[in-house]
This record gives structure tokens, C-alpha cells and sequence, in this order.
């Protein structure tokens, strides 16, 4: 077998317990049977080349526009205020991605100074000011996200409504497990 050949079937085999704990010492699998085992890996796989993908587009996208991860969460978070008709003020842009005021004050900085966003005084409180995404970048985050946001949509919409309940119960333990890093003495 050739190097690549290698990286690939150990690369696949990342997720299959058999192989990253076979004497089980953190995943029970010998009650299962090979196809109940190899259709849990094949769900894990596909939840790897989701996660993946996502994340290759989530680069390419902040990559493009020249930002961080926080910049583009605070875009599309402005973004859906303005649909939404809620106006978008420093105080709220803080709240939402739960950083201090010090550091909404610099991300709205380098928004503004790359002509990502615009900041325009409050309609009805002088002491505040309010902030715009600009029309480019509006157009630019729904050409991408956007497009990629109603792939999806499209995706889900393909379910039946009692796919859409395991779908979801699914991804909601799934992202549970996440919520929770054991202590080392828990190990």
C-alpha cells in the first residue's frame, strides 16, 4: 500500500472504536453486531464530512472577506437584525457574541475601517450609535452564506416531518455532547 493509501484508511478509521479503542475502555461496542457497528461509524463519517465542509466554507468565506470568526458572526448577526427590523446597537452586537465592550468597540473598528459596516447615531438615544453592514458586504455574506443557508434549508425541507424528529433529537444529544469536557479525574 502506497503512503496515501495508508493516511486514508487511518484517517477513516479515526472514528471506528474498533480501531481508537479496541479494548474498549471507552466504547462498549461488543454488543453490537459488524452492520450495527459499521453503520455508527458510517453515521460518525458523515457527521465528520459535514463538520468538515462546514468548516472549509466558514474559511473560505471569513478568508475572502479578510476576517475572523467573531467579525463574521457579528455581520450575520447585524444582518439578520436588520430583517428583522430591530436596530443593532454596540450594547446588543457585545451581548450576542459575549465579548466585553472593549472588544466590540475594536471589532467595530476594523469592521469599519475594511468598509464592512457603518456606524450612524440612534434614532432615539443620542448617547448611542447604531450599526449598518453596508450594502456590498450585505450582498457578498448572502451570496455565500446565504446560498449555502438555503441549500440546506432544502436539505431539511427533502425530510419527512418524523425524519425531522430524529434528525433534530439527534443533532441536539449530539451537540449536548459537547457541552461537557471531563476532568482528568473523571478519566
Amino acid at each position: 500500500m502506497s503512503s496515501n493509501e495508508d493516511a486514508r484508511r487511518i484517517t477513516g478509521s479515526m472514528i471506528d472504536p474498533r480501531v481508537i479503542d479496541p479494548r474498549q475502555e471507552l466504547v462498549r461496542h461488543d454488543d453490537l453486531s459488524e452492520e450495527e457497528l459499521a453503520e455508527i461509524v458510517c453515521v460518525l463519517a458523515a457527521i465528520r464530512g459535514w463538520r468538515e465542509a462546514e468548516q472549509r466554507l466558514s474559511f473560505e468565506s471569513r478568508t475572502k472577506m479578510r476576517l475572523n470568526e467573531t467579525d463574521m458572526k457579528a455581520l450575520r448577526y447585524i444582518i439578520a437584525a436588520t430583517n428583522a427590523d430591530v436596530v443593532v446597537t454596540a450594547g446588543a452586537l457585545s451581548e450576542h457574541l459575549r465579548i466585553s465592550t472593549a472588544s466590540t468597540t475594536k471589532l467595530l473598528d476594523r469592521l469599519e475601517a475594511s468598509g464592512h459596516v457603518v456606524r450612524r447615531p440612534h434614532p432615539t438615544d443620542r448617547r448611542a450609535v447604531t450599526v449598518v453592514i453596508t450594502p456590498e458586504t450585505h450582498s457578498e455574506v448572502r451570496r455565500t452564506m446565504g446560498r449555502q443557508h438555503a441549500r440546506r434549508f432544502e436539505v431539511a425541507r427533502a425530510l419527512t416531518h418524523e425524519e425531522r424528529e430524529i434528525v433534530t433529537r439527534f443533532l441536539t444529544d449530539l451537540s449536548a455532547t459537547a457541552l461537557v469536557i471531563p476532568s482528568p479525574s473523571e478519566d
